[in-house]
């Protein structure tokens, strides 16, 4: 459903304060947080002082093809979900310029800045958070949502330390199903499901149940499952469920975790038996939930094996920078800058020596020459792997083609030479190429 026509009273104003006062309803104080298209602040209601959180996103910003689905999928999963540990959303409001999602405030902020504070979480207050995620993605899944980017970052706790789940931008609603499958890819790399990397169709409910393994995992052992700064070797971890679990996490919880991580979606432990886990339901019905809140502030006083590095932190890559793309080498939506160097990534379905073809026949016909690096122009490659340089002027484009997985392909491109003659209308060129090109999974 799209956001409502705007007010026909548009006031906003500056305050003595320093905060805004928005369509003569609520008052703006200070800014929480940031995201890719949106600022989020913290705002009361004028008639009767109730804290509120307040997205505001610049309308041009919807402009942009992968953020207005998002806002309105969003908007749209938010409307339709009513749970305790769902962020809700209280009214939607717009004025000329920019539009206001007013929503539910969570005082305590994220879980992940919990967890970069205490390193890691004991294993009762982790299995309380972990009851109030499955509770409503159950709840979710029941209504038909995948919600399809959970990670502690979108998992925020309010002021009785009770979890609440939000940012449903990437969530599948019941229509966004094709046979019964979805087959948008999304996610971060590091939480999302290996179905949904291989391009196919796939049940959103199981690959949320994935994100749930990497979660658990994350907060019980303060790392992730599968981390590694080459995402090539992250996917074949993750293929091979290559996870080494910490002495102090019991077996009880590493069996559901594994299970969990299984990369097969037809063994994996669906959402439903994990309810049914004895693990699961110990201490369910928490009497004062703020008991766990308490626990998790105490001073940290655990020993600490200096050895362990503690990795909290997953690739600077979301999901428009390398898995929202649909099957072959359809990039729509996927060509966005992965930091400060000039570089793209995707996947594909096929071989690696088909995909480097297909790259050296796509970039001749865009007007560059095949140009053969040399041995330190391939740092990072692994035997297998296919590299292609591309030259146009004075502009150097490496290609790396590397196999992830059988009939899986990651493919990384790279300006590295002439990076300031390198415009976004070269990358729109090469997007369009590629949708040009006949690879289908």
């Amino acid at each position: 459903m799209p956001p409502p026509p705007p007010s026909t009273t548009i006031i906003n104003r500056t305050t003595s304060d320093g905060g805004t006062t928005i369509l003569n309803k609520y008052h703006l104080t200070h800014l929480l947080g940031r995201g890719s298209f949106a600022k989020v602040y913290h705002g009361r209601t004028l008639t009767t002082n109730t804290a509120v959180a307040v997205k505001v996103i610049q309308k041009p910003s919807t402009s942009d093809p992968t953020m207005e689905p998002r806002l309105l999928r969003e908007v749209a999963a938010m409307r339709r979900l009513n749970h305790p540990n769902i962020l809700k959303l209280h009214e939607v409001l717009a004025t000329k310029t920019k539009i206001y999602l007013v929503m539910e405030l969570a005082a305590g902020g994220e879980l992940f800045t919990q967890l970069v504070k205490r390193r890691r979480i004991k294993e009762a207050t982790a299995r309380f958070y972990f009851q109030q995620l499955v509770s409503a993605l159950h709840f979710c899944h029941q209504n038909g949502v995948a919600h399809r980017d959970l990670k502690p970052q979108n998992l925020l706790i309010d002021e009785h330390g009770n979890l609440k789940v939000s940012d449903f931008g990437l969530s599948a609603l019941p229509e966004c199903k094709k046979d019964g499958l979805l087959h948008t890819a999304c996610g971060t790399p590091a939480f999302t499901a290996p179905e949904i990397v291989r391009g196919k169709g796939y049940d959103g409910a199981k690959a949320d149940a994935w994100s749930c393994g990497v979660i658990l995992f994350n907060l019980l052992a303060g790392r992730l499952p599968f981390d590694d700064s080459n995402l090539a070797d992250m996917y074949r971890k993750i293929h091979i469920r290559e996870v080494v679990f910490p002495d102090w996490i019991r077996k009880q919880v590493q069996v559901i975790v594994w299970k969990l991580l299984d990369p097969n979606p037809e063994t994996r432990m669906s959402i439903e038996c994990l309810m049914t886990h004895p693990w699961f339901k110990k201490c369910l019905n928490v009497p004062d939930p703020t008991l766990r809140i308490l626990e998790l502030r105490e001073k940290y006083e655990e020993h600490e094996e200096h050895e362990t590095q503690i990795k909290l932190k997953t690739t600077t890559m979301n999901a428009f920078d390398i898995i929202s793309m649909s099957s072959g080498l359809n990039l729509s939506g996927i060509f966005e800058e992965t930091g400060a160097k000039k570089e793209r990534r995707f996947t594909t379905n096929g071989k690696a020596e088909e995909v480097k073809k297909r790259v050296v026949e796509v970039g001749e016909r865009l007007g560059f020459r095949v140009k053969k690096m040399k041995v330190n122009d391939k740092e990072g490659c692994k035997k297998g792997d296919e590299v292609v340089g591309l030259v146009k002027g004075k502009v150097v484009v490496m290609a790396k083609v590397m196999e992830v997985v059988p009939e899986v392909v990651l493919v990384e491109m790279t300006v590295v030479d002439g990076g300031d003659e390198f415009s976004e209308g070269e990358w729109d060129e090469l997007k369009v190429g590629f949708q040009l090109c006949s690879i289908m999974a």
